[in-house]
């Protein structure tokens, strides 16, 4: 495995990279903001000190020799809040240092002993955040542990959570929608991100609405009493009433009732309604049960989960690996999921400084990284690690200068393989659509490479830009205002201009 600890290659390629950017940027002349961007702000109402720019050019090189030209800076240095793409720092660092094969293991321990197929005894569930412990995935961990000989289950659960320390599990949001999915905790034992989510749609066969969801839960049960309506699928969710019965629920075996009223459109052919509405415990108790008997096992009776430690004398049942971390981070990163790059962060402090794991020893790994590759990042403010943040801080042109990193880096294709690809997938399946329908002509095709990211009165793009010509650009920018929610255009106009070769001199404006 290659050592975290400093490595003197990397380091002189980072410092002969900062001795070429500065050379770059006192020798070239750097370019003003494109006129179509400088129009769309003053469009939208945006001031050009509510924006702040970076674009450099990526030169190639030999393998982990890539240097940059400095391209565009307009308030570059200008430290502002990067919403979501500061998942793009986490998910660099947390590649680099643990490995795209990284995988997380759930352990499961037992009190117990097996006789003719039954478990006589507790079951211990102990965590390390694997971040996508999906249906998917438990319906593995149930076969692995049938392969063990049980088909019945005579015991309890029990969650140990210990891998991280307690703050960092608290349910504290920036914005009070705690019912939101993009707002759960970390967890070391989350299961299918703590989230129900229902399927709605008018049914093929009949006049009424199905409903579905996932994951199952072994005591869920839902109650339709909505109405079909013949008006638009807009706006579908303010006419829908949802109420889980009971309201409050702790950790038994009761049976809860997912109720749905009101009007449901006729016109929607499916829409998903997400809710973060089970305590942790449930939550997990009940999909675990469900998964249990899915795969044909069974119940002594059912089982209440408990929080509660590993006891010393409980022996190792099975070792569950997840997903490897490069498929993780494909997935944080084109669809920005907050809570799988929040336990990113926490792993990094689990695996290099031991538990339990907190924000502020992720935040120390971090920077550790970051000055083992030259990199010293002024400012710099990490909360989360996923930029769901009011606090978390850095500069556009400090994020092009992580860009350059990755590329010189061994996991560099598989970070790139990772951002949202304008006009196909993740968060910039939508943008661009237009702009990159006049380069299908061509044979080898320009695209655009970019994190999106967004608050209230933040949004933010950073990523490459492949040009028509075959240059590589790094580009970042973030807006930080009231009408922040209005720079989409300026954002896809900077982008369409970079597609353009906008930059060469015969093509500048």
């Amino acid at each position: 495995m290659r050592s975290y600890f400093l490595r003197y290659s990397t380091l002189i390629a980072a410092l002969f990279w900062l001795v070429s950017l500065s050379a770059a940027a006192n020798n070239a002349a750097v370019l003003d903001i494109p006129k179509s961007v400088t129009s769309s702000l003053e469009r939208n109402q945006i001031p050009k000190d509510a924006i702040s720019i970076s674009v450099i050019e990526i030169e190639p090189g030999r393998p982990g020799k890539h240097v940059a030209k400095n391209i565009l800076g307009w308030r570059p240095e200008v430290v502002m809040n990067p919403a979501s793409t500061m998942k793009l720092l986490t998910t660099l660092s947390g590649l680099d240092i643990l490995g795209p094969q990284y995988r997380w293991r759930t352990n499961i321990y037992t009190d117990g002993i097996i006789r003719q197929g039954v478990l006589k005894g507790n079951l211990y569930l102990q965590g390390t955040g694997d971040p996508k412990l999906i249906p998917e995935e438990l319906a593995k961990m149930m076969k692995e542990l049938q392969n063990l000989g049980i088909q019945k289950i005579d015991g309890n659960l029990f969650f140990d959570r210990s891998a991280y320390a307690p703050s960092v599990m608290e349910h504290n949001t920036i914005d009070g929608e705690s019912l939101r999915a993009y707002n759960v905790p970390p967890d070391p034992l989350l299961y299918a991100f703590r989230t129900l989510s229902f399927q709605l749609g008018k049914s093929r066969t009949a006049d009424f609405i199905d409903i579905s969801y996932t994951p199952a839960l072994s005591q869920l049960k839902v109650s339709n009493q909505m109405q079909l309506v013949d008006r638009p699928c807009d706006n579908w969710k303010s006419n829908i009433g949802f109420k889980l019965d009971p309201e409050e629920i702790g950790n038994t075996d009761q049976a809860l009732t997912a109720q749905f009223s009101g009007a449901f459109p006729s016109s929607c052919k499916g829409v998903n309604f997400n809710i973060v509405a089970l305590d942790a415990n449930t939550f997990l108790t009940q999909g675990f049960a469900a998964a249990w008997e899915l795969a044909g096992g069974t119940w002594a009776k059912p089982p209440i989960g408990k929080d509660g430690s590993v006891p010393l004398a409980a022996r190792l049942l099975l070792q569950f690996e997840g997903i490897k971390l490069a498929d993780d981070v494909l997935d944080i990163n084109k669809y920005s999921n907050n809570v799988m790059a929040r336990q990113v962060l926490l792993t990094l402090a689990l695996e290099k400084m031991g538990k339990p794991a907190t924000t502020a020893n992720g935040d120390l790994v971090i920077q550790s990284w970051l000055k083992q590759n030259g990199l010293n990042f002024t400012d710099l403010v990490i909360e989360n690690g996923s930029g769901l943040s009011r606090n978390e801080a850095i500069s556009a042109e400090q994020m092009n200068q992580l860009l350059l990193t990755a590329r010189n880096l061994p996991v560099a294709e598989v970070f790139y393989n990772s951002l949202p690809i304008a006009g196909t997938d993740g968060t910039m399946r939508n943008r661009l659509l237009g702009q990159l329908r006049k380069f299908l002509h061509l044979k080898k095709k320009p695209e655009a490479r970019i994190k999106t990211g967004s608050l209230v009165d933040v949004r933010a793009i950073s990523g490459y830009v492949l040009s028509k010509s075959g240059k590589m650009y790094a580009v970042t920018s973030f807006i930080n205002h009231p009408n922040a929610w209005r720079g989409l255009e300026a954002h896809d106009q900077l982008l369409t201009w970079l597609l353009e070769d906008g930059p060469e001199p015969k093509h500048a404006r």
